[in-house]
């Protein structure tokens, strides 16, 4: 433990802060790292454009192109990111190794081996999410909202199968699998039917959560967006059906927000707590809107700062379902999910090593000048050498991790 650990832990103790309480707690909070960032959400079951909403932008070389670079590189990834990992999985993610390829409506548990057994080396868990783009099926921009049953019956089909999968993954690593539903279904310009839609969506979704499944494993949740490429005018899945839809069903499932999924002038920090008074569970797919849903990676910013501390204010660690949803292709990929999975836990620890109790008291002694001022001082407060202790004990490098990646981008992802 270095001198400069000791130093701020002495000056965190003013403030009541227990900073080696602050760095365990940290160790067991799992943050799911989304496998799409590794290949362009490209998956392994279509040689095809994104379509669906669904847009990456950038050319950078050596992405994943089949499932032993991916593994390789999350491998990589994993190896400079301190702390407890999840792996969040996309059903175009499958493995077709025994019997050929399937569709997605027939997906088994045996297509998703290979990440069971990922998962069983690095002993974490898997999220999971149903494929809803990117496929013929997706008819005039609609999946489980298409006029068209056979549309709908097909997708339906597809998360029944990834309810089974889900709950396999749960049984496999001893750890809850959050399953998420998204579609990218709506319509470019202003619709003359806005309920039909959504009555129909609302049907499918209730349809797949018949499948049977142990709700203690399975964690199906219900993602909601504002708008979407070629969607935008109107979504199926706003943000009222789909908490409306978590409400009458929360012995089911639980709502999902993205922080890119809503108006510029909304936050999901804001938000949490209000869940959180109705809500027993939520999860969260944390990321970077610049301007729209950009998706871009995740930094330290105001926002990711505020969602974590909402998290640990409200004492929701145990409540709150934590994972990372971004693609860049125009930079290193693997430095996109270090420094994403890096600013996620950055945050964790911030929120760790603030005074929360203290600004509470404030707040409901209406000392407000006192709690601005206290506010102010604690941004202040030494925590990169609480970081480094943390990235230290994790045997992890504090800073200085890029030239790391740059000699494996030379050893290995510009030699494919």
């Amino acid at each position: 433990m270095g001198e400069r650990y000791e130093s701020a832990k002495a000056i965190y103790a003013k403030f009541g802060i227990d900073t080696d309480a602050a760095i365990e707690t940290l160790k067991k909070v799992p943050v799911a790292v989304h496998c799409w960032q590794a290949d362009d959400v490209t998956g392994f079951d279509n040689d095809g454009p994104l379509t669906g909403g669904i847009q990456t932008t950038g050319d950078y070389p050596g992405k994943a192109t089949n499932p032993d670079q991916m593994f390789e590189d999350l491998d990589k990834a994993f190896s400079l990111m301190p702390g407890l990992k999840k792996v969040n999985v996309h059903a175009s993610y499958a493995i077709f190794e025994e019997d050929g390829f399937v569709d997605r409506d027939k997906l088994e548990p045996r297509h998703f081996k290979r990440w069971v057994e990922f998962a069983k080396k690095h002993g974490i868990g898997l999220d999971f999410n149903p494929t809803f783009f990117s496929h013929p099926m997706m008819k005039d921009g609609l999946t489980l909202s298409s006029p068209d049953k056979e549309v709908r019956d097909f997708w339906i089909n597809h998360g029944k199968a990834c309810i089974r999968i889900s709950q396999y993954f749960a049984e496999e690593t001893g750890i809850p699998c959050v399953m998420n539903i998204w579609t990218g279904d709506g319509f470019k310009d202003v619709p003359g039917d806005r309920m039909g839609p959504r009555m129909r969506y609302k049907e499918s979704i209730e349809e797949i959560l018949s499948e049977p499944y142990d709700f203690n494993k399975v964690k199906p949740c219900v993602e909601s967006k504002v708008f979407g490429i070629g969607a935008e005018a109107y979504t199926v899945g706003s943000a009222e059906f789909t908490l409306s839809m978590a409400a009458m069903h929360k012995d089911k499932c639980m709502p999902l927000m993205d922080n890119g999924h809503y108006h510029p002038t909304e936050v999901v920090s804001d938000k949490i707590p209000a869940l959180l008074c109705f809500f027993p569970e939520l999860a969260l797919h944390v990321t970077r809107g610049i301007r729209w849903d950009s998706d871009h990676v995740l930094i330290l910013d105001d926002e990711t700062k505020e969602i974590a501390q909402e998290i640990v204010r409200n004492d929701a660690l145990g409540r709150v379902y934590i994972a990372l949803d971004y693609f860049d292709a125009s930079i290193n990929r693997i430095s996109a999910l270090v420094t994403g999975f890096r600013s996620m836990q950055k945050a964790l620890l911030n929120a760790l090593c603030t005074p929360n109790a203290y600004f509470k008291e404030l707040q409901d002694t209406n000392q407000m000048s006192r709690k601005m001022v206290a506010m102010e001082d604690a941004k202040m407060l030494p925590l990169g050498d609480v970081w480094a202790e943390y990235c230290e004990q994790c045997g992890v490098p504090a800073c200085g991790y890029y030239d790391d990646i740059e000699k494996y981008e030379k050893d290995v992802l510009l030699k494919r």
